[in-house]
């Protein structure tokens, strides 16, 4: 990077920490649960001062996480009812896409 500051040096050192501190980390996939893809959403209406509201999915394939996402919503929900539904499809548009990438053939 031609213009890192003092900024990206403090971030980079920060993930080299956060690394360091979970390298044992891991995700297990036992043999006796089902190789089955589970979908979770939920969403929390926003409110001011910047009125977004935020969306959270995660996905486990048999006993282990395989996806997740938290972030806000792009459209400014009206009612908590509509947050919930901007998470769902969120949520049904990345188990497409999960089980899609798991279907191609040239994936071994």
């Amino acid at each position: 990077m031609h213009c890192a500051s003092d900024l990206h040096l403090r971030a980079t050192k920060r993930i080299a920490r956060y690394i360091k501190g979970t390298i044992n980390y891991g995700v297990e996939f036992h043999k006796n649960q089902k190789f089955r893809l589970n979908g979770f959403s939920d969403s929390d209406w926003g409110c001011a001062p910047n009125v977004k509201s935020t969306s959270g999915l995660y996905f486990n394939l048999g006993s282990g996480a395989f996806s997740w996402y938290c972030n806000k919503q792009d459209i400014e929900a009206q009612l908590t009812i509509e947050a919930r539904f901007i998470a769902a499809t969120t949520t049904v548009n990345q188990e497409l896409w999960l089980r899609k990438i798991m279907c191609d053939p040239n994936m071994k």
